[in-house]
């Protein structure tokens, strides 16, 4: 299990250092520079400004601080607000996004587990269709659609819940339901597919042979085994939900990071993208290590194959 968990420790830092390495140079091709949309600067303020922020060196330079910047946790300067450092703005951000995306994850959760439990156990009967057809009309309605539906429904008509800003719980229902019901469907497709499957073994066919209740074989046997490909998912899910709510929260004005990155890409603020971009890369990792050591947990097959 060490060396397991060594390996996937140094594969991430791996990808990550190749992350890093071409959003640095993406972003150094891109047309245009931090300081063309203002104002036409005196050749030695710009050279001083330029100096300040590293701009006047050679690519291979500023790739080597920004790479030096990275192994010590500092994501340097931003260029659109002085005097503030690109970790004290993404710390400031980032809560706002991990809470949205945290409650945005239960909802995809238990909504996705119920309704596709409910399609197994009803298979092929009027409930399955209906759980079915919401589920793929939720993959299909994008987020923004979506969330203007639900600002005019519940906020403009029914005057439920607030339509935009952060300033409390109620302001978190329509953003997460936005972020979480297009999950919900995949989990509840997912959990459906998966169950069917599982019920279908040998061993679930022993089980009614025996006499068991069938609230115990579908708790204790098929759930059990069921559930392995949503653990799967979840880390990358999670990880996904909050660093992808970039639509979500530009549409209903949530200060967290989807909004820094779209003014930060408005604004050519570089630094504040590569940020935003390895963290999100970041997170998406350590997702994916963590979904890999649950599934381990939750299978004893797979845990005794990475002990060997």
């Amino acid at each position: 299990m060490h060396w397991f968990i060594l390996k996937r420790l140094l594969s991430s830092l791996v990808v990550l250092f190749f992350v890093a390495t071409l959003t640095f140079f993406i972003l150094y091709i891109v047309p245009g520079g931090p300081f063309d949309q203002e104002k036409k600067l005196p050749p030695a303020i710009q050279a001083n400004v330029e100096a300040k922020y590293r701009l006047n060196l050679p690519v291979w330079q500023q790739y080597y601080f920004y790479l030096k910047g990275l192994a010590h946790g500092d994501l340097g300067p931003s260029y659109k607000y002085p005097g503030r450092s690109i970790n004290e703005i993404i710390g400031e951000a980032f809560p706002v996004s991990l809470k949205l995306g945290l409650v945005s994850f239960g909802v995809a959760a238990g909504s996705g587990l119920f309704f596709g439990i409910l399609a197994a156990v009803y298979k092929d009967r009027w409930i399955d269709r209906l759980c079915m057809l919401t589920a793929s009309g939720g993959l299909s309605i994008p987020t923004f659609v979506l969330g203007s539906f639900l600002i005019f429904s519940f906020s403009i008509q029914l005057r439920w819940f607030p339509p935009a800003l952060w300033e409390g719980w109620s302001y978190i229902i329509l953003p997460s339901l936005t972020l979480g019901l297009g999950a919900a469907s995949y989990i509840a497709r997912l959990v459906r597919s998966s169950i069917l499957d599982v019920s279908s073994k040998e061993f679930v066919r022993t089980a009614r042979a025996k006499g068991l209740s069938e609230e115990v074989i579908v708790v204790k046997h098929i759930l059990r085994n069921a559930i392995s490909p949503v653990v799967t998912v979840s880390g990358p899910l999670l990880a996904g939900l909050v660093t992808g709510s970039f639509i979500v929260e530009y549409l209903f004005s949530i200060p967290g990071m989807g909004r820094l990155f779209f003014n930060s890409v408005f604004s050519r603020d570089y630094p504040v993208i590569m940020g935003i971009l390895v963290l999100g890369a970041f997170l998406t990792l350590l997702g994916n290590a963590l979904a890999d050591l649950a599934y381990a947990f939750a299978d004893p097959r797979i845990r005794s194959r990475i002990e060997r």
